[in-house]
């Protein structure tokens, strides 16, 4: 039995093309409470593990959105997009037909440890109060300087090579973009490159193997609901 005003951490698969903004508010409605926030977006091509907190569990939001990520995902080399994912059509094209798997590693492995990361133009950063994907969905130009931000890459392994796109698995921190990881190893190899899949696997030491299926625990909290509505006539 969950209670939500005095304050629950609910782990979800957020599903793919839903927005994180479009899971709170779906909590919120099967839930009939108001106060439903989550740790770290998610972008609406993404699945993966989403960490709710409802109630006065909201106050711990910081502590979650600070720890390690874990990440599954594709990177498309050869073609790049305005979103660096497959949000919008292909805007070039570049020839992979060179590449090798020994240059594609080398490339991976300049992109451990410390780096500056520039966010992507589509991106929930604030700049002036104002959030780019909102700007930028307008088709409005960008007028603003995006400044590289330090983040830490602590592992990034490849686990496929299917060139031209190859899949991968990394565990960095908070603020990690990692649309921004596939363009950056794109451009190393001087072809280009967008994600085109990523599931997030961890939060610290949470795991989407762990996690309720959307429609599961919105089915959960509307039952819970009636019977609390029965228990009081």
């Amino acid at each position: 039995m969950f209670n939500l005003e005095a304050g629950e951490v609910l782990l979800v698969d957020k599903p793919l093309t839903w927005t994180s903004f479009d899971v709170v508010k779906k909590i919120k409605i099967a839930g009939k409470i108001s106060k439903v926030g989550h740790a770290g977006t998610l972008d609406p091509l993404a699945t993966g593990l989403l960490i709710l907190c409802t109630g006065k569990k909201t106050k711990e939001i910081d502590n979650y959105q600070a720890q390690t990520k874990e990440y599954t995902g594709k990177i498309l080399l050869g073609k790049t997009t305005p979103t660096l994912d497959l949000e919008m059509p292909f805007d070039s094209e570049t020839d992979t037909s060179l590449l090798t798997e020994s240059m594609v590693l080398e490339a991976v492995n300049q992109f451990k440890g410390k780096l500056l990361q520039i966010p992507p133009i589509f991106s929930a950063i604030k700049i002036d109060g104002k959030r780019l994907y909102k700007k930028a969905r307008k088709g409005k130009p960008i007028d603003v300087e995006i400044k590289p931000r330090e983040i830490e890459v602590y592992e990034f392994e490849i686990t496929e090579f299917a060139l031209p796109e190859i899949s991968f698995r990394i565990t960095c921190s908070k603020g990690t973009y990692i649309r921004s990881l596939a363009r950056d190893v794109g451009e190393k190899l001087g072809v280009g490159g967008c994600l085109s899949a990523l599931r997030r696997t961890k939060i610290g030491d949470f795991s989407v193997e762990n996690a309720w299926k959307l429609e599961e625990i919105v089915q959960q909290l509307k039952e819970e609901k009636v019977e609390e509505k029965d228990s009081t006539l």
